[in-house]
C-alpha cells in the first residue's frame, strides 16, 4: 500500500500507522545501515538478495514502503533529523561539513545542533544511552560513546584512534579484551558491531544507535544494487544476525536508513550549456536539483527540458518546493536530473561527462524511485507492511518506544496507544 503524492508530501511528524500493541516502554536498538534504499527490501526476491536476517525482521515486524527524506538527503543532516523529528534547516546540521568560513570540518559535536536530540531527553529521564559511530555524537551525555569522528578514512572505515580521542574514556580497551581483534587500525562494520555486542551484553543500555557504512561506501563505487553492493549488504545481514543472537531481552529493534540511492553514469554542467548557448539568466545547482532564481533562467531549463543531452527529468511542483525547500519557494523553475545522470557545478569544459558505473545520493526527497528503509521488530510490535512514512516521524516513535516525552513530535503517542 502507497500512500499518493499529496499524502505523502503533507507528512509531518506524525506516524501514519500504529506499530506497538500497548505504550509500554521498554529499551531501543536501534541500527542505521548507512544507504539502504528501501528497493532492496521491497524487490529481495527479484533481486534474489540472501538476506534471511532482514526477511524474518520483517516478516514479524513493521516495515515501511519507503521513507520520504529531507533536504539535503546527506548523511549527517538525516541521522540528526532521526534523532530530533525536524529538518536540517531547523536542527542546524545542513550538511555533511560545516561551511567554509567556519573551517569547513565535519559537524563532529552535538552542541552544533540546535533543538534537544532524543541523547539530551533520554539523559533527563535518567535512561542509560551508547552510539558507535552515528554522526553529531562528540559529546559527555552519552553513557557509553564511540563517536563518529575520523581524520582518515578507507571506504566506510574511519581510523580507530581519532575515535578513540573522543569516545567515552576506557571503553575502547573493555571492548579490546572482550574481542581482541576490535582494536584494528580501521574501523569498519565488523568491528562497529563488535562494539555494539560488548554493549548491549555488558552495558545493556536503555538506548543505543549504531550507524554502520560499509554499504554506503560500496554503493558510491560500484553503484547501488550492483553485484558489489548485493553482497555487503548480504554480508551486513550477517552481522545483524550476530547482533540478535545478543541481544538482552525487552528490546525492541528499529532497522533504518538515511537516503536511498541512485546510479549515476554522467554528470550534465548545465552552466557550460548556458555559456554555450549564450544564454542570460540565473540558475542555482545541487546534485539533484537545478533552480531558477529569475525569468530568464526559467526559460532557459523550459527550453533544454526538451533537448536530451541537458538530461532534465521531472519539473518540481511549487507543492514539494513549499515542503522541502520553503527557502525556494520564490524560485521560477526547478527541475530534478533525468535518470542516470547528476548536476554538475563547472562553468567551463564539457556539457557532459561519462562517469564509470557509481552510485550517488543527495537528489531531491520528493523523488518517488528514492526512498529510506525502515523497520521496527520486537516484542508488541505489530506486525505488517505499512505506507510511506516522513524521517521527521522517527524520533517520536523511537521516543514512544522509549516511554519519554519528545516536545519536536508531541502527536506522536496518539498512533502508538
Amino acid at each position: 500500500m502507497s500512500l499518493t503524492r499529496r499524502q505523502v508530501l503533507s507528512l509531518t511528524a506524525q506516524p501514519v500507522v500504529p506499530l506497538l500493541h500497548q505504550a509500554t516502554s521498554r529499551k531501543l536498538f536501534v541500527l542505521s545501515v548507512d544507504g539502504l534504499d528501501h528497493r532492496y527490501l521491497r524487490d529481495v526476491d527479484r533481486l534474489g538478495l540472501h538476506i534471511p536476517t532482514l526477511r524474518r525482521l520483517m516478516k514479524e515486524g513493521s516495515w515501511a514502503d519507503g521513507v520520504v527524506g529531507e533536504l539535503p538527503t546527506v548523511t549527517w543532516p538525516l541521522h540528526t533529523t532521526m534523532v530530533t523529528g525536524v529538518a536540517p534547516r531547523d536542527h542546524g546540521i545542513v550538511s555533511n561539513r560545516r561551511p567554509p568560513a567556519e573551517g569547513g570540518d565535519y559537524y563532529w559535536e552535538l552542541d552544533l545542533c540546535k533543538v534537544p536530540t532524543l541523547w539530551h531527553k533520554a539523559r533527563e529521564a535518567g535512561l542509560k544511552t551508547g552510539a558507535i559511530t552515528w554522526p553529531v555524537t562528540v559529546t559527555p551525555i552519552i553513557d557509553h560513546d564511540l563517536p563518529e569522528y575520523l581524520r582518515r578514512r578507507r571506504g566506510g572505515a574511519m581510523d580507530l584512534r581519532s575515535i578513540a580521542s573522543r569516545a567515552t574514556p576506557g571503553l575502547i580497551e573493555r571492548i579490546s579484551k572482550s574481542y581482541p581483534s576490535f582494536p584494528q587500525e580501521w574501523m569498519d562494520d565488523r568491528t562497529r558491531v563488535l562494539a555494539a555486542m560488548y554493549l548491549l551484553r555488558e552495558e545493556r543500555p536503555d538506548f543505543l544507535a549504531v550507524h554502520l557504512v560499509d554499504l554506503d561506501s560500496e554503493q558510491h563505487d560500484n553503484g547501488p544494487f550492483s553485484r558489489e553492493a548485493c553482497a555487503v549488504l548480504e554480508y551486513t545481514d550477517e552481522l545483524i544476525a550476530r547482533l540478535l543472537d545478543h541481544l538482552p531481552p525487552g528490546y525492541a529493534v528499529a532497522v533504518v536508513s538515511d537516503h536511498g540511492f541512485l546510479p549515476v553514469r554522467r554528470v550534465v554542467n548545465l552552466r557550460v550549456a548556458m555559456r554555450l548557448r549564450k544564454a542570460s539568466g540565473a540558475i542555482r545547482l545541487t546534485a539533484g536539483l537545478a533552480v531558477a532564481e529569475d525569468d530568464a533562467g526559467a526559460e532557459f531549463l523550459d527550453r533544454m527540458a526538451a533537448d536530451p543531452l541537458a538530461a532534465l527529468g521531472r519539473r518540481v511542483p511549487a507543492s514539494e518546493i513549499a515542503r522541502f525547500a520553503p527557502e525556494l519557494k520564490h524560485c521560477k523553475a526547478a527541475y530534478e536530473p533525468a535518470d542516470g545522470v547528476m548536476f554538475g557545478q563547472a562553468t567551463s569544459g564539457e556539457v557532459e561527462v561519462l562517469l564509470d558505473s557509481r552510485g550517488e545520493h543527495g537528489f531531491w526527497p520528493g523523488r518517488p524511485d528514492y526512498r529510506a528503509a525502515f523497520i521496527l521488530w520486537g516484542k508488541g510490535v505489530k506486525p505488517g507492511r505499512w505506507p510511506e512514512m516522513s524521517l521527521r516521524q522517527h524520533a517520536g516513535l523511537f521516543a514512544e518506544v522509549l516511554g519519554i516525552a519528545f516536545p519536536t513530535a508531541p502527536s506522536d503517542s496518539r498512533a502508538l496507544r
